[in-house]
C-alpha cells in the first residue's frame, strides 16, 4: 500500500498545479487563455505565479519541519515554534513601524530584506544559546532557546504594533498573518533558492536523519559528527525558512501538519519523507491559497488563517485518536 504513497502524491500535487489557476471568483474561458485579453493576463500575472508560489512555500516550509522534528527528536517541532519565523515577523513589522520604502536591486522590498535580517537574527541568538553549554548544541538546549526566542520577538512585535498609527498597525498585523501575494513570475523565482536548499540537504543527508532519530550516541557509533551536522541541518533550515518568510509571512502549521501525515503515510525513512514532504506540502498550500482567496470573493483571508485552522483542529483530531482506547 505504501507504494503507492509518492505516486497518489505526485499525482495530487500535479493536479492543484494545474486545477488551481483556474480557480477563482472570475471564471476564465480555456479560449481566453491563449489570446491577449483579461482573462490571459489574469492566469498568466496573477493566478499561475500565486499558485506556483504557494507549492513552493508549501514544500519549502513541510522540508523544513521534518528536518527540525529529526534533529531535535521532537513532532512538535517546527519553524513557527522555534523563533525562526517570529524573528523574521519582528524584521518586517521594524520596517513597516520605521516606515522603510527601498527595494534591493530593484526587486527585493526593504520589507522582505528585514524580515529576512529577523530569521538570521533570531537563529544567530538560538544557536548562542545552545552552545553556552559546554560540549556544545544540545537538542534540549536549541529548542528551549528556540520557543524562547519565539516569546521574545512575539512580544516586541506587540509592542511595536501597539506604538504604531492606525494604518501602520493594519499593514504590521497583516503582514504577520501570512498570505501569498504575486505578481508576475519574479517571486516565485526568489522562493525557488530556497526551496532547493532545503530539498537538496534534506535528500542528501536523509540516512544521517534516519540516525538521529535514533538517538545522539547511536548516530556517533554510526560515524556521524553530531554537533557538525546539527549546526549544517540548523542554519540550512532557517535559512530557507527566512528567505521563505520574507516573502509570504509567517504561515504556520504547514512544517508540523506536512511531515505528521506523510510520516503516516509512508513512514519514518527520510529519503522517501523527503519527497512525500514536498509533494504534500506543496499541494496542500496551494489548495488552501485557493479556497482562501475563493470562499469569501471578492475578499479574501490571509492563508495563514486557515493553515493554522487546519492545523489545530488535525491535532486535536491526532490527539484525540491516541487517547481513545483500544
Amino acid at each position: 500500500m505504501r507504494r503507492l504513497v509518492l505516486p497518489g502524491l505526485l499525482v495530487f500535487s500535479l493536479v492543484t498545479l494545474i486545477v488551481c489557476p483556474l480557480v477563482g471568483p472570475h471564471t476564465l474561458s480555456l479560449d481566453g487563455l491563449r489570446g491577449v485579453g483579461n482573462d490571459a493576463r489574469i492566469f498568466w500575472e496573477l493566478r499561475l505565479p500565486r499558485v506556483l508560489l504557494a507549492w513552493i512555500t508549501g514544500a519549502t516550509l513541510s522540508l523544513c519541519g521534518m528536518v527540525y522534528q529529526a534533529i531535535f527528536r521532537n513532532p512538535l517541532a517546527s519553524p513557527d515554534m522555534l523563533g525562526v519565523s517570529t524573528g523574521a515577523a519582528f524584521g518586517a513589522v521594524l520596517a513597516i513601524r520605521l516606515g522603510v520604502t527601498f527595494t534591493l536591486f530593484g526587486i527585493i522590498p526593504g520589507i522582505s530584506a528585514a524580515a529576512f535580517i529577523g530569521a538570521v537574527a533570531a537563529t544567530a541568538v538560538i544557536s548562542a544559546v545552545g552552545t553556552l553549554r559546554r560540549g556544545g548544541m544540545s537538542e534540549a538546549s536549541l529548542l528551549l532557546g528556540g520557543v524562547a526566542v519565539s516569546f521574545l520577538f512575539g512580544s516586541l512585535n506587540m509592542i511595536l504594533q501597539y506604538g504604531g498609527g492606525y494604518v501602520d498597525t493594519f499593514r504590521m498585523m497583516r503582514w504577520s498573518m501570512g498570505g501569498i501575494q504575486a505578481v508576475g513570475f519574479v517571486p516565485v523565482l526568489a522562493a525557488f533558492p530556497a526551496l532547493a536548499v532545503i530539498f537538496v540537504t534534506a535528500l542528501a543527508f536523509a540516512p544521517e536523519l534516519d540516525l538521529f532519530t535514533c538517538g545522539e550516541n547511536i548516530a556517533a557509533a554510526r560515524g556521524v559528527s553530531v554537533l557538525r551536522l546539527r549546526r549544517l541541518l540548523f542554519l540550512a533550515v532557517s535559512v530557507s525558512v527566512g528567505m521563505n518568510v520574507a516573502l509570504c509571512g509567517p504561515i504556520g502549521f504547514v512544517g508540523l501538519l506536512g511531515p505528521h501525515i506523510c510520516r503516516m503515510l509512508c513512514g519514518g525513512g527520510h529519503r522517501r519523507l523527503t519527497w512525500s514532504s514536498t509533494l504534500f506540502g506543496g499541494g496542500f498550500l496551494a489548495v488552501c491559497d485557493t479556497i482562501a482567496r475563493t470562499l469569501w470573493a471578492p475578499a479574501e483571508i490571509p492563508v495563514g488563517i486557515l493553515t493554522s485552522c487546519l492545523g489545530a483542529l488535525f491535532f486535536l483530531w491526532l490527539l484525540m485518536r491516541r487517547q481513545a482506547p483500544s
